[in-house]
């Protein structure tokens, strides 16, 4: 039997993946975050974000949804959004120099150990992170330490998988080509916290009420089955590492499965795939 990796050697592996991928990211920046904008504003609606106050974001990435948490917060409040990965978050400090805000900062870090004082954030928000933490239990209290009294923490997640079959897709595709041993449902992925109340049941035990759990329907639009393939190719780290067992002549036909598979999604000439998302928010209490 493999020896599991320990937490750190996980983020580790993840801090190098999301470092090859941040160019990526930045390249398709436009296409996904006008898609997650809906995302970003709950969050932000959630978080019960207002002008004045102190926010901190995790898994900021490319810079969302730290920078219109500080459009929001106004100059007499601030945002400091966290990552893993310091080549997404130079993205991200780029996008913020370009969008003109000065109340936001970015900072490499743990999330499962922040390096805040306790009680020192008005809101916390994070999209598309927790999911992937080796120890999420443990991220759930520190959010809950470094929360102020009162205050909310707002986080995305995705929903089921088949509700989401442009990310999967390309994982099935691969499986058609070579065998892949069977997904621990426990481990750090995509879907770890697609079951509804598990992640509103980490911020309960984390000492944190008033949680809520809500799933969100949307779609992800794309110009063609190839603009999907490339985009997926240059973003999707755990993509990238499982193409990179295959042969060449495997990795073709990979595509030509993943092109086919993503053209039954066409609709009046694009390629369109539904989309759930899971929003979580709970509060510290007074």
């Amino acid at each position: 039997m493999a020896t599991q990796p320990t937490p750190q050697q996980v983020i580790e592996g993840q801090k190098q993946d999301w470092n090859r991928v941040a160019g990526g990211w930045e390249k398709w920046d436009r296409l996904f975050e006008a898609q997650m904008a809906f995302v970003n504003h709950r969050l932000v609606a959630d978080a019960r974000l207002h002008a004045g106050l102190r926010v901190l974001d995790l898994g900021s990435g490319t810079g969302y949804p730290a920078l219109l948490g500080a459009q929001v917060v106004g100059p007499a409040g601030s945002v400091v959004g966290m990552d893993l990965a310091e080549q997404m978050l130079a993205a991200a400090e780029r996008k913020a120099k370009r969008l003109g805000l000065t109340n936001v900062s970015f900072k490499t870090g743990d999330v499962t150990s922040l390096p805040f004082e306790s009680n020192s954030f008005d809101a916390v928000t994070s999209r598309f992170c927790l999911m992937f933490l080796p120890e999420i239990p443990k991220a759930a209290a520190e959010i809950a330490r470094v929360l102020k009294p009162g205050s909310w923490v707002a986080a995305a997640v995705w929903s089921a998988p088949e509700k989401n079959p442009s990310i999967g897709l390309s994982v099935a595709a691969i499986k058609q080509v070579i065998d892949l041993p069977p997904p621990d449902p426990t481990a750090p992925g995509i879907f770890r916290l697609a079951k509804p109340g598990e992640l509103a049941g980490m911020f309960q035990q984390a000492g944190l009420v008033d949680a809520t759990d809500q799933e969100f329907l949307a779609e992800w639009s794309y110009a063609s089955a190839d603009e999907y393939y490339t985009s997926l190719m240059e973003i999707a780290a755990p993509v990238q590492n499982l193409m990179a067992k295959l042969t060449d002549a495997q990795k073709q036909d990979v595509k030509q499965r993943i092109l086919q598979a993503a053209s039954n999604f066409t609709r009046a000439g694009r390629i369109v795939f539904p989309m759930a998302v899971r929003i979580v928010a709970a509060r510290k209490p007074l």
